[in-house]
């Protein structure tokens, strides 16, 4: 490698004559050994328009990627017609990798690479190199860019970035049919040299495909590739750059490539005869055998389609294919007997559902197998020769009388003799019986068709030589109706005629009912009975549709006369034996207006609304009785009560209201006050509410503590006063409240002053002030005449 690079560079030297050219030489941009002149602008040191000598000129300088050399690798030179040698003149070099990557001799403008490069790492780098004066500082030269081009060598091999390839072809495709492109990348310069020239082969997978060494598209090489033979080709291909040149690298992949499948093989039966053996026993639809035919191809290719050709016991079987397995799956459609036919053959013919016109010139995609079935001989219960048996019977037939019978017989080779059962379980009521050897029904009960008008039971028929083989049948009797009811008049019994009614005016249409189940088109009559169509009121009119009309026969009716009249009709039915019936009409006369509207059908209905009944009435008045009955009793029991609370003798105590500005009579008058109810102080009142104002809310009673023998008449009285007070039920007004009634021969003696030791002088009437604003009045009067007191000084 080092030995190559160096060749590159001696011969890159000397094509250029040892000096720094450009990539794209150009008259302006070309390093040359004498400097060129240029037109710049140098502010400060020369005027517009001068004309200066450039020192250098270039456009990108190349160095060699992955130099593996000991020194650092020469890149270029730098040099200013300004340096004279003198060593006044310093390089600087600024940029992409400067003072890193490469390194410039600030005096004699020498460039170096100080590290080996990677053009796949960054392809090229761009500095800057100005000469400055070396005292002064000072640029003598314009900043000038450059490039640095890293040179490609061939160091990165072809790589598959896709791979490995997985891809398909159908089988029997001809030779050069597409399967595949590759793609290998290479990540060398393309621009420069082969290193990205990349070149394809096939290194395993022939004789079977081809590659286009250029583009990388893989095809078939080889014609009618069965994929029955070989379905899987593992093809390893091969990218080599430098054109495929000995030295060049490579890199490889592996592509799988499958061949699909296409029907290009028929199915065949591995057999030409197939035996089966079915027993007879078997149910229909049951799946009785199975054959099937090989195809070598895949999938839908392999999808086969079984048919039955018409032929012997053909019409017999059926045969369907089981997707799964694809077999020929044949079923039974019609049931067997050994007895009638021991064998049958018939064909089977296979094909394939989706065929290849491609392939039609092989032959037909079908094969035929013949296919033999043995029925074998089952010990079979025994067969009823019907499904279903109908049998009637009339209602009230005698017990055992025979309604019908069944049959049933053993059809094996070797017959047996047959027994007969009623199955228990449908026939819970033990409504009939069967004769075991001959199978006849007869009666067990007297049937009732209002009862139960049908009657569904299983009847069991097994073999005498095998209990265990049995057959089953359903057995329905219909009971059948004996005409044992007569007819009777459906609603309604009563019906109204106006008082104003004309003759032959229908004022009722009536129909008939009959508990017997009536047959198809029987027709009920009606007529009056005898004794009624003698000079009938009303008669019978029948309109022959199992309905009768109610028709008048007088020109009006009336309530005071006759209010209700009776109408018996008969009715006879059309059954045999005839049943008739006789039912009475009960007909009431109404009060009608012009219309013919029903006002009322009865006197008492005259004073009612229309449609109140009696009985309605005497409720309403019951009612209104026990309402007043109340009424008055609640206004006795107020009145007693109030009887009560009011005092009408002499002796009651009542509270009085007093008027302080009446005197009075004096002592004598106590007509506003009875005095002796304070004459007895041990008497303790009973806790009443009081009398002369409605209180507001209930109060608890005050317990009032008793007056002791010789209390103070005035401390009484102050207590009493006290509680009137502070009582919250107070009236607003003055009111003198009565504590207590002493009655006769009080203690206290008398209150009169006639008998008073005391004088008038003696009596202090001070405390009337303590009582409260109820005796200010009083208080005033007294205190007045103690003001005029002449003993007293004011």
């Amino acid at each position: 490698m080092l030995t190559r690079n160096c060749l590159s560079l001696l011969l890159w030297v000397l094509f250029d004559g040892g000096l720094l050219t450009p990539l794209q030489p150009q008259p302006q941009q070309t390093l040359a050994t004498e400097p060129r002149e240029n037109v710049i602008h140098l502010p400060g040191q020369r005027s517009h328009f001068q004309r200066v000598k450039r020192g250098w000129v270039w456009n990108q300088f190349f160095v060699l990627e992955e130099y593996m050399g000991s020194e650092p690798q020469y890149v270029g030179k730098l040099h200013s017609d300004l340096d004279k040698g003198e060593g006044t003149v310093k390089y600087t070099l600024s940029g992409d990798g400067a003072g890193t990557v490469f390194t410039i001799d600030e005096t004699t403008g020498d460039i170096h690479a100080i590290r080996s490069l990677d053009r796949e790492e960054k392809p090229f780098y761009t500095l800057r190199a100005q000469a400055v004066d070396i005292e002064t500082r000072k640029p003598l030269e314009p900043e000038s860019e450059f490039i640095i081009k890293v040179q490609d060598i061939n160091d990165n091999e072809p790589k598959f970035l896709d791979g490995p390839y997985i891809a398909s072809v159908p089988e029997m495709s001809p030779v050069g049919a597409y399967v595949l492109q590759v793609k290998a990348t290479d990540a060398d310069d393309p621009t420069y040299g082969n290193s990205a020239r990349v070149v394809y082969s096939i290194l395993q997978g022939q004789p079977y495909f081809s590659i286009d060494p250029k583009t990388g598209v893989i095809r078939t090489a080889l014609p009618n590739m069965d994929r029955e033979v070989k379905e899987q080709y593992q093809v390893l291909i091969q990218a080599k750059d430098m054109g495929g040149q000995l030295g060049g690298l490579a890199g490889t992949t592996i592509v799988n490539i499958t061949l699909t499948d296409v029907n290009d093989n028929p199915p065949r039966f591995p057999k030409s005869i197939f035996h089966l053996k079915v027993p007879e026993s078997s149910p229909i639809g049951s799946a009785i055998g199975r054959i099937r035919a090989v195809d070598p191809d895949f999938g839908q290719n392999a999808e086969i389609e079984y048919n039955i050709v018409p032929g012997d016991g053909g019409n017999l079987f059926d045969i369907v294919t089981d997707e799964d397995t694809q077999e020929g799956v044949i079923k039974l459609k019609k049931p067997l007997d050994f007895e009638t036919k021991k064998a049958y053959t018939f064909k089977v013919e296979a094909s394939n559902l989706h065929l290849d016109h491609r392939f039609h010139s092989a032959g037909p995609f079908k094969d035929t197998a013949t296919v033999k079935i043995s029925v074998l001989d089952v010990d079979e219960p025994p067969v009823f020769s019907k499904p279903l048996y109908t049998m009637e019977v009339y209602e009230d037939t005698p017990v055992g009388t025979i309604i019908g019978a069944v049959t049933a017989q053993d059809l094996d080779v070797g017959s047996s003799a047959v027994r007969y059962f009623i199955d228990w379980k449908s026939d819970g009521d033990s409504s009939f019986t069967i004769d075991g050897t001959e199978g006849t029904i007869a009666t067990n009960e007297l049937l009732d068709r209002e009862s139960t008008a049908q009657y569904n039971f299983s009847i069991i028929a097994s073999k005498v030589s095998n209990p265990l083989l049995t057959s089953r049948v359903n057995i329905l009797i219909n009971v059948l109706d004996v005409n044992e009811f007569p007819p009777e008049i459906s609603v309604p019994y009563e019906m109204a005629v106006c008082e104003n009614a004309k003759p032959g005016q229908i004022i009722q249409i009536v129909s008939a009912a009959d508990r017997d189940l009536s047959p198809a088109g029987q027709q009920f009559s009606f007529k009056l009975s005898p004794e009624a169509a003698i000079k009938p009121n009303f008669t019978v009119r029948d309109f022959r549709n199992n309905t009768a009309g109610i028709e008048t026969q007088r020109n009006g009716y009336s309530r005071r006369q006759q209010e209700l009249y009776f109408l018996p009709v008969v009715i006879e039915d059309s059954s045999y034996p005839v049943q008739s019936s006789t039912n009475t009409m009960t007909i009431r006369v109404c009060r009608c207006d012009s219309d013919g509207t029903i006002l009322s059908c009865n006197v008492e209905a005259i004073f009612l609304p229309v449609g109140l009944s009696t009985g309605a009435l005497i409720a309403i008045l019951l009612c209104i009785i026990i309402l007043l009955a109340i009424v008055v009793l609640y206004v006795a029991l107020r009145r007693q009560k109030k009887k009560d609370t009011l005092m009408t003798s002499k002796e009651d105590i009542r509270d009085n209201v007093i008027h302080y500005d009446d005197e009075g009579g004096g002592e004598e008058d106590t007509q506003a006050f009875d005095i002796g109810a304070l004459r007895n102080p041990k008497v303790i009142e009973d806790n009443k509410i009081r009398r002369d104002i409605k209180p507001d809310s209930l109060c608890l009673p005050r317990q009032r503590p008793p007056v002791e023998d010789n209390t103070d008449i005035r401390d009484f009285i102050n207590q009493r006063l006290q509680e009137n007070d502070m009582d919250p039920a107070a009236p607003p007004y003055d009111s003198l409240a009565t504590y207590a009634y002493e009655g006769n021969g009080s203690a206290a003696d008398s209150l009169s002053s006639i008998e008073s030791l005391t004088t008038e002088a003696d009596q202090d009437y001070n405390y009337l002030t303590d009582w409260g604003p109820r005796f200010k009045v009083l208080a005033d009067m007294f205190g007045e005449e103690e003001s005029y007191n002449p003993d007293k000084v004011t």
